[in-house]
């Protein structure tokens, strides 16, 4: 492998990699096919890892209207990033630092620095190729100490943005050698109103990819079914691959079961043949089950959970439902759970929330929702129906408190209110100066350390937890002492910080500074959504019992 002079990386770091583009259009899961074969490759005994690239100008996601990309997920380094990232982090079972995100504002960025320092020596900047030799630095950098690295390219091929990490690919694919170098590409088969699987886009978008200079090796075709032998092979014709190199993605009830559908179509075996691997691979016989015994869990029962967000789009909210899944998985419940407008609440609020058996207050930025936020923390609280507030959430359940129960008229967070007379939610001391928007909040891994004797310390069993913050606002010192001696307390702090709340007397009252729905795991599910959970299913067997009891029977759980 050549050394490059520009980028001085190391040409030993990383092994085997996994390319994976996407054509046709966004959104077929090229993410999902990516972690769900890294899942397979990691039950065979390897060190995946993953990288995500994101072509978009931006240098994070952290400034992104959820509307145009979900969730901004963050990592425990801090880093900002999609929410593919997430579904990695959840697949593998691993962290991922901010250098596992490749964006074309990061890369550009760092290339420009490098010329205003005088770097390059009087060289011509161009992107061929000092912005495609970053690129491939970055993606040998994420890799290290992986036994295999996948990386997806965000968008479609063919979008213009999205050009120079093609070459980049392309240059990769020549400087490392054929059996360590695997492309994957997804795309649509629809199907036409008669019900026949059309191939046609398929052999577009693979004709496009190889005008770029790229050979997929693997194509993997998101379909509502499996494909047909005669679509497989009518694909790998006219593409130009075995047919055995033809893989089908359909439609499931989960996405958890993705890793069980790819497998039993091969993809994996297929994977380590091609890297020459089946000799290092654990046997069959040997290979972990523990996420097939996880994800099939079967259930009994169900709960209901109402989400109070401003954002009608399940993937603003991504980690929080699947943190409830794991829950459910654990638990062995089917978790339900229902949008509710934080902006229509002021209005009708008993009306959207009777009859579900919990309340989650996610976080948030911005004025938008917040008095409807604040009235599903009251219901919750004066209902005893089962809350968890998280971040925004946390801050708007000290607001409701303070107005509702200390009597302070008007209190309120100086970010939604910078005129209240009880500003009981303040800007972080650090964040006076701070000028820009981006990357700079309070991000990351902190300690909290927690109070013995608590609800936090039940739920986390222990007296300390390392969770993931995204906030530049927190609870106002100056207002401490208002809350002494009451019921509702702080029971987890950092320093000078309140990081958790709860409340004496309710059945489950929470809340969160931090985001603990970025490390939850299907089978290692966040304490706090499983102790959510928990509370509402023992409520529901105490409610059970308190009936069989009057009627006379005994009723044994």
């Amino acid at each position: 492998m050549p050394t490059d002079s520009d980028t001085n990386y190391d040409p030993t770091l990383g092994n085997k990699f996994i390319f994976v583009t996407g054509g046709v259009m966004s959104g077929l899961g090229k993410g999902i096919t990516a972690a769900s074969t890294g899942r397979l490759l990691k039950n065979a005994g390897f060190d995946v890892t993953a990288v995500k690239i994101d072509p978009y100008l931006n240098v994070d996601a952290g400034t992104m209207n959820p509307y145009q990309h979900g969730e901004v997920y963050v990592l425990k380094d801090g880093g900002e990033v999609d929410l593919d990232l997430g579904n990695y982090e959840r697949f593998l079972d691993i962290d991922m630092t901010f250098d596992h995100n490749i964006t074309t504002g990061k890369t550009y960025q760092h290339v420009i620095e490098k010329e205003r320092a005088g770097d390059y020596l009087g060289k011509t900047v161009q992107i061929i190729p000092h912005i495609t030799n970053d690129i491939k630095r970055r993606i040998r950098e994420a890799a290290e100490g992986s036994d295999v690295c996948l990386v997806e390219v965000g968008g479609t091929v063919g979008d213009i943005e999205g050009m120079p990490y093609l070459e980049a690919l392309r240059q990769f694919s020549h400087e490392e050698d054929d059996e360590d170098i695997l492309f994957a590409h997804v795309t649509l088969v629809p199907y036409s109103k008669n019900g026949e699987q059309k191939t046609k886009p398929t052999q577009h978008s693979v004709k496009e990819v190889r005008s770029i200079g790229l050979q997929p090796d693997v194509i993997v075709g998101r379909c509502d079914d499996k494909l047909d032998p005669e679509t497989k092979e009518k694909i790998a014709l006219f593409c130009d691959i075995p047919t055995e190199a033809v893989f089908s993605n359909p439609d499931v009830e989960d996405v958890y079961h993705v890793p069980l559908v790819v497998e039993e179509e091969g993809l994996d075996d297929f994977v380590l043949e091609r890297f020459d691997l089946e000799d290092e691979a654990l046997p069959s016989s040997e290979r972990t089950k523990e996420w097939r015994e996880v994800v099939t869990t079967e259930k009994s029962g169900e709960v209901d959970i109402a989400l109070v967000g401003k954002y009608d789009l399940e993937d603003a909210y991504m980690s929080i439902h699947e943190s409830l899944k794991h829950a459910g998985f654990e638990l062995g419940v089917d978790v339900n759970v229902h949008w509710v407008a934080a902006d229509e609440m002021a209005e009708d609020h008993d009306g959207q929330l009777e009859g579900v058996d919990g309340i989650i207050v996610p976080g948030g930025f911005g004025m938008r929702g917040t008095e409807g936020k604040i009235n599903a923390v009251e219901y919750a609280r004066t209902n005893d129906v089962p809350f968890l507030g998280l971040c925004l959430g946390f801050q708007m359940a000290v607001v409701e408190y303070a107005r509702n129960v200390l009597g302070l008229e008007g209190a309120h967070s100086a970010e939604m209110d910078e005129e209240t007379p009880h500003p009981v939610i303040d800007i972080l001391p650090e964040q006076y100066e701070v000028e820009d928007m981006g990357g700079t909040m309070r991000l990351g891994s902190h300690e909290t350390q927690i109070e013995p004797d608590t609800l936090a310390e039940a739920i986390y069993g222990d007296t300390s937890c390392t969770e993931r913050h995204r906030h530049r606002y927190e609870v106002n010192p100056e207002y401490f002492e208002n809350f002494a001696d009451e019921p509702f307390s702080f029971s987890g702090t950092a320093g000078n910080r309140m990081e958790i709340l709860e409340l004496e007397d309710h059945p489950y009252f929470l809340g969160t500074q931090f985001h603990p729905e970025y490390s939850s795991r299907p089978g290692e599910t966040s304490p706090p959504f499983l102790g959510l959970v928990e509370s509402i299913l023992a409520e529901s067997e105490a409610g059970a019992d308190d009936t069989d009891t009057q009627s006379g029977q005994e009723v044994t759980f």
